[in-house]
């Protein structure tokens, strides 16, 4: 009553005025649009989100720089894949080679003629960046180094990392050895995707061989309880180099910065351009790969009706508090005849986010539906000549 009688004393007009003034701060409060990611002094950076692959910032995600012990991110993923593909295994010795031995920079502390078990070889790569345990991998896996780096430009081209090329398996300064800021996050993220159970290792805080205890390089391990890797690196060419990623609340972002002027900056500048995502975006996952979204009707076949769906999870990432916004279609192809081959393109689904399209994918069959017999193929050619949409038998 207090409150009412406080405002009775305004003229209308005043009110109608001070409503219309309150209901324009708040619109435009609602629609305060997204800040600039923050500055990063790095020569090249790129953040995106792991599930949907969007980028959220970038500066120069394509220029061709020297990657340092980056490297071992690709080398890693080359080894992770013979392990999946069964011609190596984890509990496998490996022989270390006078070469391998003498490889300068950092290193594991390996033995000549030692028998190192590829699992160990691989956290002393991960782990403690070991240059010495890369060519001892690179060795036993592809014969040589010279060999094993083709691995890696092969896989690299399957990936897509168009902007990259490797001449060595550890990063140490060669000539035409170069790779991106983009391509990096590719590979990171196809690790993350594909060997969930060897992913965990890049978040190990230390490892110890031959009684020497080393420490990951990576500090934002200690800093950021949601980061759970990646990987390091420096050279005089490459400068201070951070791959790094966090989980939180189910979203994961991979950042990468290159080219920075110290161990300090390159781990703040990914925390800043991690905090700038996290706070200013949200990931959602619009619709369960591998699950009916809607029934296709098939012409001609064994069975009239076939589930259509998504070959894999669909995720989104958008501004904060824009989820009310988003809109899907479905779209399903018309007169589909029989057979159709499970997997087969059948439509496709839009995700738009006030009429920018934020995702495009293909509707596919979610099992196979064989030819009919021939009353079924008479049956449903008559239909179709009459443009029936449907029949009951």
């Amino acid at each position: 009553m207090i409150f009412l009688s406080y405002f009775s004393r305004f003229p209308i007009p005043f009110l109608l005025s001070l409503l219309i003034v309150s209901s324009s701060v708040f619109a435009e409060e609602a629609d305060l649009q997204t800040p600039a990611p923050p500055s990063i002094a790095a020569t090249s950076y790129i953040l995106l989100d792991y599930n949907s692959g969007k980028v959220l910032a970038e500066n120069n995600a394509d220029a061709k720089l020297a990657p340092a012990s980056l490297t071992k991110i690709m080398a890693v993923y080359v080894v992770f894949n013979e392990i999946r593909n069964g011609h190596l295994h984890l509990d496998d010795t490996a022989t270390i080679s006078q070469k391998a031995w003498a490889t300068g920079g950092s290193k594991m502390f390996v033995k000549v003629d030692d028998k190192v078990k590829i699992e160990d070889l691989i956290k002393g790569v991960i782990i403690q960046s070991g240059n010495d345990a890369s060519v001892a991998l690179a060795e036993h896996v592809a014969g040589d180094e010279s060999t094993f780096a083709e691995m890696m430009n092969q896989h690299a081209q399957r990936l897509g990392m168009s902007n990259s090329h490797f001449a060595d398996s550890n990063g140490l300064p060669t000539e035409n050895h170069y790779t991106t800021a983009r391509d990096l996050s590719t590979v990171t993220r196809a690790i993350i995707k594909e060997f969930p159970e060897f992913y965990r290792w890049f978040s190990q805080q230390e490892f110890t061989y031959n009684n020497i205890t080393q420490h990951n390089r990576n500090t934002l391990l200690s800093r950021d309880g949601s980061v759970d890797g990646v990987k390091t690196g420096f050279t005089d060419d490459a400068g201070y180099c951070l791959v790094a990623s966090a989980l939180r609340d189910d979203m994961r972002l991979i950042s990468v910065v290159m080219n920075t002027k110290s161990p300090n900056a390159r781990a703040a500048e990914n925390q800043s351009l991690l905090n700038y995502g996290f706070r200013f975006f949200e990931s959602h996952k619009v619709f369960q790969g591998k699950t009916s979204l809607a029934e296709a009707r098939v012409w001609k076949g064994d069975e009239k009706n076939l589930a259509v769906g998504l070959a894999e999870d669909l995720y989104v990432t958008i501004p904060r508090r824009q989820y009310g916004d988003l809109k899907t279609a479905i779209n399903v192809d018309k007169n589909i005849l029989a057979p159709v081959q499970e997997g087969a393109k059948l439509g496709t689904v839009n995700v738009t986010l006030k009429g920018e399209l934020l995702a495009n994918k293909d509707l596919i069959a979610l099992k196979a539906v064989p030819q009919g017999g021939i009353f079924r193929r008479l049956y449903d050619s008559v239909a179709m000549l009459l443009g029936k949409s449907d029949d009951s038998k």
